[in-house]
C-alpha cells in the first residue's frame, strides 16, 4: 500500500444515491478511497459510468497508480491491429477515471494530471499511425519501405499542437495536430502515390481515435492548424509546409509553434522540421508588432465566439471569455514572440513555466507572473470539473444551480463561495491582461462587402426562426461572425441568398441557433457549404431539414455500412402505416445521408473513392428497404409475387459499386415465377404482366418526385432487348437471350452487374449464371473488333463537354471502363470493379502491367475530378463558373496543389490513355492481320 493513491481533499456527492451505488460496485475499497468513489461518481455521472465498467481494475489500480498507469500504457503498446479501436478506448476510460480520481482526491498536481492526459494521448496517436503505416507498408502503397520502417512511420510526424504540444491536455480535449512526412526518404518520382499513402494513413488514424463506437471514444482530432486547411491535404510533405510558412505564414501560427513538439510517428524527423521553423517563429529582433497582432486575435475571438460581455459566472466560458484561460495563454505567448527571438530561455512550451521564464528576464513583474500562474492553475482545476461531470467538449460555467451544484461538489467548495471566489479571479486577470493590449475596435462590428445585399439581411429578422426573442438574441450573436465568413467566400452574394433560402425555411431557431454558438465549427460548415458548392447550397437552401441529421449529434461519426443504414431505413418505413408517407420518409431520410457523404467530401473527410462507395451502399440500401414496401403493397391488390419472386439486378456504376452525387441507377429486374401461371389475390394477373406492373411500381416508388422530391433517376435500358423489352424479364429468358442472343456489348455489361436485392435463392442462382457466362471462353479477336467499333461509335456519338467532363471521351473513364469490362470477359474474372478488370487485360496477355498501370491511375484521378465536380455543380462545371472555393476544393479532392497544374494532367493523361487504348486495339488487328 505503501505506493497508494494519496488523498489530500475529497469531493462530495451531488446525488448520494448514486455515489453509494458507485460505492458498492467496489467493495474492498474502504475509508479515503472509498469517500472519494463516493464523492466521485455522486456528483459526476461519467465518472459514475466509469467506476462501474471498470470496477474490477479500479481496485487494484488504486493500490499502485503509477504502475497501473505503466501497465495501461505497455498494454496500449502491444495492441494487435484488429484490437487497436477496442483495446485504445478501454485505456482512454482507464487514464481518464484513475487521473480524474488521483486529481479530485488532491493525490496529483495539475501538471501531473495534463501530463498524463497528454503523454496518453501522444501514445495512443503513435500506435494509430504506426498500425496504419504498417498496413501500407505491407500492401507495397509506400515505395521503398520495409518491416524496418515502421518504428520511425515511414518518415510521417505527428506535431502536437496547442495543450497538447504543452503537455496541457485536459480532460475533454481535442487533440490539436499537424501530420507531416518526410518527403527526402522517397524517390521523387513515387511523390504522388506516398502523399496519398500519407493522407490516407492520417485520415484512418484520426478515425482510429475519434470514431465513437460501443466503447466510447480516444480522443477527437483536430488538423486544422496546418498550413491553408481547406485546400490542403490532411498530411503534407515537409518541403511544402516549410515553403508555406516562409511565404505566408501569420502571426497566430507563430504563435501556434510555440507549444508545437514532435508527439508521435518520427520524432526525429519531426524536431527537424521544428528546427527549420525557428526563424519563422522567433524572429532576430524585438516583434511588438506581435501586440497588435494578439489583440486582433482577441477581438476577432471575442466577436466570433461572442464572449466579451461581463463576466457572470454562470454560463462564463472559462477559456476565451473576459479573464479566462485564453487571455493568461495570450499574455504569455505574445510577450515570448516579442523577445523569444532574442532570449533562446524565453522559448518554452509550458504556459506556467512560460510565465515563470518572463519575470525570470524582468519582461513581466514578479507579482504578476506568480497572481496569473496561481490563477491560471485554478481556471485550469474549475475547467476540468466542468467536462469532468459529462465528458463534455465545453469550457462553460454551468448555467443550472444544479449544474453550479455539481462542479462545487466535485471541489469539496461551497457554491456561493466558488462562484464568488471565479469572478474575482476572472476579474484580476482581465485587469492584468486587458491594459497590455492596444485598443481595438468594436468586436461587434462587421464590415459588409458590397457583394452581400443589405435588403436581404434585413428581412431575416421576419423570419419564423428568429421571431421570438430568444432565438433573435442567440442570432444577433453569431451573425458577425456569419457575415464575416460569407464575406470570405469566393462568391459572397450566391452564399448568401443560398444562406437566406435556409434561414427561410427554419419554423424555429433557438436550438439550431444554440447548437451553432456551442459547436462554432458549424458556422463553418453551413458558410463552407453556401459559398463552395452551388449543387449542395441549392439542395440545403430547398431541404433545410437535412440540418437535422447534423444536429442529431452522429453527422461525423464513421459510416455505417450497407446493412447498418437498410436496417435503419427499414425500421422508419416499418413505423409508417401509409405507403405515400413511407415513400417520403424514405426520401427525407435518404436525402439526409446524401447531403452527408457530400459534406464529408467537401470538407476532406472523405476521398472520392470513399465518397462513390458511399453514395453507391445508400442507393443499395434504399433498393433494400423500397423494395419489400414496394411488393407489400402491390400484393394488397395482386397477391404475393408468383414463384421465387424478382431481383433486382445492379448494372453500370452502381453494379460496380461507385457512384456519384448525380448518377441515375442502372437495374434490370428478373424474376422467376417457377410452374406458377397467375398471382394469387384479389385482382389477379398473369405473372409477365405481374412483374411488369411490380417493376413499375417500383421505378415510381424510387423516381417519382413527391413532396419530399425523388430518390433517384432509374434506367433500365441495359435490360434484354433494351427499351423496346419487357420493363421485367424472367429468368429463363433471360439465360436464354445471354446465351443465345446477346451482343458483346450486353456481355461485357454483365462483368459489372451486381444483385443488391431481392429473393437470396434467386439472386444466388443469377450470381451464378453470370459468372458461368463470363467464364466461358471468348474469341478474343471478335471481341476486341466489335470493341474497336462500339468505341469508334461511342466517339462519334457523344463528345466530351470540356476539359472537366472525365466521364465521356477518348481516354477517358468510360473508355477506361470499357477496356476494364473487356479485360474482365476475356479473363473469366467475375469482380465487378474497374482494377479488377484492368487486371483481367494483364491475365489475358492483351494488355502490359505497365499500360493496365497507367490507366487505372489515370481512372483514379477522373473519378476524383467527376465526382468532385458532380458534387459542385449538377449540370457541370467550367473554370469561369467555379469560384475560388469549388477550385480549392477540386485540387484538394484530387491531390493538385492549383488548378492549373490538374488541367494539364488531366490533358495529358487523356490523351495518353486515348493513345495506348487506340495502339492496343490496332496492335491486336495487325497481329489478326498477320497470323
Amino acid at each position: 500500500m505503501k505506493n497508494s493513491l494519496t488523498i489530500l481533499r475529497l469531493p462530495r456527492p451531488f446525488d448520494p444515491e448514486l455515489g453509494a451505488d458507485a460505492r458498492a460496485q467496489v467493495p474492498a475499497l474502504d475509508g479515503d478511497l472509498a469517500a472519494l468513489v463516493y464523492g466521485a461518481a455522486g456528483s459526476s455521472p461519467y465518472l459514475k459510468e466509469l467506476i462501474g465498467r471498470e470496477a474490477s481494475w479500479l481496485e487494484e489500480a488504486l493500490d499502485d497508480p503509477q504502475l497501473a498507469m505503466t501497465q495501461v500504457f505497455d498494454a496500449c503498446r502491444a495492441l494487435a491491429p484488429d484490437q487497436m479501436k477496442p483495446g485504445l478506448r478501454q485505456a482512454k476510460r482507464r487514464v481518464a477515471l484513475l487521473t480524474g480520481l488521483a486529481d479530485l482526491g488532491g493525490g496529483w498536481s495539475l501538471e501531473r494530471v495534463t501530463g498524463a492526459l497528454t503523454d496518453f494521448g501522444a501514445l495512443a496517436a503513435d500506435v494509430a499511425i504506426k498500425a496504419e503505416i504498417a498496413t501500407l507498408i505491407r500492401r507495397k502503397k509506400l515505395p521503398g519501405m520495409v518491416e524496418d520502417d515502421i518504428a520511425t512511420a515511414a518518415g510521417l510526424s505527428i506535431l502536437a499542437m496547442g495543450k497538447m504540444g504543452a503537455h496541457e491536455l485536459n480532460y475533454s480535449s481535442d487533440i490539436d495536430m499537424i501530420c507531416l512526412f518526410d518527403e527526402s526518404r522517397f524517390d521523387p518520382d513515387d511523390f504522388f502515390e506516398v502523399r496519398q499513402g500519407m493522407v490516407r494513413a492520417t485520415r484512418n488514424m484520426c478515425a482510429t481515435l475519434s470514431d465513437r463506437t460501443a466503447d466510447g471514444y480516444v480522443f477527437r482530432t483536430d488538423l486544422r492548424l496546418r498550413p491553408d486547411p481547406a485546400v490542403t491535404p490532411v498530411c503534407l510533405a515537409m518541403e511544402t509546409a516549410e515553403r508555406y510558412y516562409e511565404s505566408l505564414g501569420r502571426t497566430w501560427e507563430r504563435a501556434a509553434y510555440i507549444k508545437a513538439r514532435a508527439c508521435a510517428g518520427d520524432l526525429a524527423a519531426g524536431e527537424r522540421f521544428l528546427k527549420t521553423l525557428r526563424p519563422f517563429v522567433w524572429r532576430r529582433h524585438l516583434d511588438f508588432a506581435a501586440i497588435q497582432d494578439a489583440h486582433d486575435m482577441r477581438l476577432r475571438i471575442r466577436e466570433n465566439k461572442g464572449t466579451g460581455g461581463a463576466i457572470e459566472v454562470p454560463g462564463h466560458d472559462m477559456k476565451l471569455g473576459r479573464g479566462g484561460i485564453r487571455e493568461i495563454e495570450f499574455f504569455t505567448q505574445t510577450r515570448q514572440l516579442i523577445a523569444g527571438g532574442r532570449d533562446e530561455g524565453l522559448r518554452l512550451r509550458g504556459t506556467v513555466e512560460g510565465l515563470a521564464a518572463l519575470a525570470d528576464r524582468d519582461w513581466i513583474p514578479e507579482e504578476v507572473a506568480v497572481k496569473l500562474t496561481d490563477h491560471y492553475c485554478a481556471h485550469r482545476e474549475v475547467e476540468h470539473r466542468i467536462q469532468m461531470v459529462h465528458d463534455a467538449q465545453t469550457h462553460q460555467m454551468p448555467k443550472s444551480e444544479d449544474g453550479l451544484a455539481r462542479v462545487a461538489c466535485l471541489m469539496g467548495r461551497d457554491v456561493e463561495d466558488l462562484k464568488e471566489e471565479i469572478k474575482e479571479r476572472l476579474s484580476e486577470v482581465h485587469v492584468l491582461t486587458e491594459d497590455f493590449f492596444a485598443p481595438g475596435p468594436d468586436a461587434n462590428h462587421v464590415a459588409l462587402s458590397h457583394d452581400l445585399n443589405g435588403d436581404i439581411i434585413a428581412r431575416w429578422r421576419t423570419y419564423p426562426a428568429l421571431r421570438s426573442a430568444r432565438g433573435a438574441r442567440i442570432f444577433e450573436r453569431l451573425k458577425p461572425e456569419l457575415l464575416s465568413r460569407l464575406n470570405k467566400t469566393a462568391k459572397p452574394a450566391e452564399a448568401l441568398v443560398a444562406l437566406d433560402g435556409f434561414l427561410a425555411g427554419l419554423p424555429a431557431g433557438v436550438q439550431l441557433f444554440s447548437l451553432l454558438e456551442a459547436n462554432p465549427q458549424l458556422i463553418d460548415l453551413l458558410v463552407d457549404i453556401a459559398g463552395t458548392s452551388p449543387a449542395l447550397a441549392s439542395h440545403l437552401s430547398r431541404n433545410s431539414g437535412v440540418f437535422d441529421a447534423v444536429i442529431g449529434g452522429s453527422f461525423f461519426d464513421a459510416w455505417p455500412g450497407v446493412e447498418a443504414l437498410g436496417h435503419e431505413l427499414a425500421t422508419i418505413l416499418a413505423q409508417e402505416t401509409d405507403y405515400e408517407t413511407q415513400l417520403d420518409a424514405a426520401r427525407r431520410w435518404c436525402k439526409e445521408w446524401h447531403f452527408r457523404i457530400g459534406v464529408h467530401h467537401l470538407r476532406g473527410l472523405i476521398g472520392a473513392p470513399d465518397a462513390g462507395r458511399q453514395y453507391a451502399e445508400l442507393a443499395e440500401a434504399v433498393i433494400v428497404a423500397i423494395c419489400p414496401v414496394v411488393v407489400a403493397q402491390f400484393a394488397i391488390k395482386h397477391g404475393p409475387p408468383p414463384g421465387r419472386g424478382a431481383a433486382v439486378l445492379a448494372m453500370g456504376s452502381l453494379g460496380a459499386g461507385r457512384i456519384n452525387a448525380q448518377s441515375d441507377l442502372d437495374v434490370i429486374v428478373i424474376y422467376d415465377p417457377q410452374a406458377e401461371d397467375t398471382s394469387d389475390g384479389k385482382r389477379p394477373l398473369a405473372t409477365r404482366p405481374y412483374y411488369s406492373r411490380l417493376t413499375q411500381a417500383l421505378i415510381t416508388a424510387l423516381a417519382a418526385p413527391m413532396s419530399q422530391g425523388r430518390l433517384y433517376e432509374v434506367d433500365m435500358r441495359l435490360r434484354p432487348s433494351g427499351s423496346k423489352g419487357p420493363v421485367a424479364t424472367s429468368f429463363t429468358s433471360f439465360i436464354h437471350y445471354q446465351k443465345n442472343e446477346a451482343w458483346v456489348w450486353e456481355h461485357l455489361a454483365l462483368t459489372r452487374a451486381r444483385v443488391v436485392a431481392g429473393a437470396t435463392g434467386l439472386a444466388r442462382d443469377i450470381e451464378t449464371f453470370r459468372s458461368s457466362v463470363l467464364s466461358t471462353p471468348n474469341d478474343q479477336n471478335r471481341v476486341l473488333a466489335e470493341v474497336a467499333e462500339m468505341r469508334a461509335r461511342l466517339a462519334a456519338a457523344k463528345k466530351p463537354a470540356g476539359i472537366w467532363d472525365a466521364k465521356v471521351g477518348g481516354g477517358r473513364m468510360m473508355d477506361i471502363e470499357l477496356m476494364s469490362q473487356v479485360g474482365a470477359l476475356l479473363s473469366g474474372n467475375p469482380a465487378q470493379n474497374v482494377s479488377a478488370g484492368l487486371r483481367g487485360t494483364v491475365a489475358s496477355g492483351w494488355l502490359s502491367v505497365a499500360e493496365a498501370t497507367q490507366l487505372q491511375e489515370a481512372y483514379d484521378l477522373f473519378w476524383s475530378v467527376q465526382t468532385a465536380t458532380r458534387l459542385l455543380s449538377a449540370t457541370g462545371i467550367n473554370t469561369s463558373n467555379l469560384g475560388e472555393g469549388g477550385a480549392q476544393f477540386l485540387c484538394l479532392s484530387t491531390g493538385f496543389d492549383n488548378l492549373e497544374a490538374l488541367q494539364n494532367s488531366l490533358d495529358v493523361r487523356y490523351q495518353a490513355c486515348d493513345d495506348l487504348i487506340t495502339q492496343a486495339l490496332e496492335r491486336e488487328s495487325a497481329d489478326v492481320g498477320q497470323d
